[in-house]
């Protein structure tokens, strides 16, 4: 098994060595931060060219995960598209593909700080749902139980090599990696996430298979990645 299982507000959450959650009796599967169409936003803003791979990278690591787990809800929480012009960064074979992943499935948009209006792709579109007590939604608020996305946490250990997308967990707030292949990210010992734990909070990194670490290991360890919420 390459998932880290855990139980959060009496639900039994796996988090992926994707970076995916996956909620089994729910049989709902939850991505944050796709980020689509982050090449053309940074071509539009700055002039930088960057190879437009990464929708068609996303959108097959989510197809991956829909083929291996069959959800039967999909859940993007929030910035999944890097602003909303960035759908139509997206070409016909993208869309299409969205459009067959949601074929059959239930498909919730959660509105994130890059995103916070509707698409035209589908689905349905909320600021935020809940799934027995547990809110999700894209920014940690002070309303918990609750599961969010958004500041991208990485973490590691020495003879770990560079710090890894990762979770973070406690019993109250659960932060999911960024799905999206172009990605930055923040340490997750940085004070911004931080603080929103207590001190028994669990890291798990992303990989080959998910490796939980206390978040108090491996906090001075320096790594490349910034603010990219």
């Amino acid at each position: 098994m390459t998932a880290h299982v855990f139980t959060f507000a009496d639900l039994t959450f796996h988090a992926e060595a994707t970076g995916a959650l996956w909620i089994p009796d729910q049989r709902t599967l939850v991505v944050s931060d796709l980020h689509l169409g982050k090449s053309d936003r940074i071509a539009r803003r700055t002039g930088t060219l960057i190879p437009p791979y990464e929708n068609l990278e996303t959108l097959n690591r989510l197809e991956a995960e829909i083929n291996r787990l069959d959800p039967q809800q999909i859940v993007c929480l929030g910035d999944s598209f890097d602003d909303l012009l960035g759908v139509d960064a997206l070409d016909e074979a993208n869309q299409t593909t969205l459009l067959r992943l949601q074929a059959g499935r239930t498909w919730v948009w959660i509105e994130g700080n890059h995103d916070p209006g509707p698409v035209d792709l589908g689905g349905s579109h909320l600021s935020e749902m809940t799934i027995g007590a547990v809110a999700f939604r894209h920014i940690a608020s002070d309303a918990v139980p609750e599961v969010s996305g958004h500041y991208h946490p990485k973490h590691g250990v020495p003879g770990m090599g560079r710090l890894r997308p990762c979770f973070v967990y406690d019993t109250q707030r659960l932060i999911l990696p960024a799905f999206g292949a172009y990605t930055g990210g923040l340490k997750a010992s940085d004070a911004a996430i931080r603080q929103l734990f207590s001190k028994q909070a669990i890291t798990v990194l992303t990989g080959s298979r998910a490796v939980p670490v206390p978040l108090g290991l491996g906090q001075r360890q320096q790594g490349r990645g910034g603010r990219s919420g």
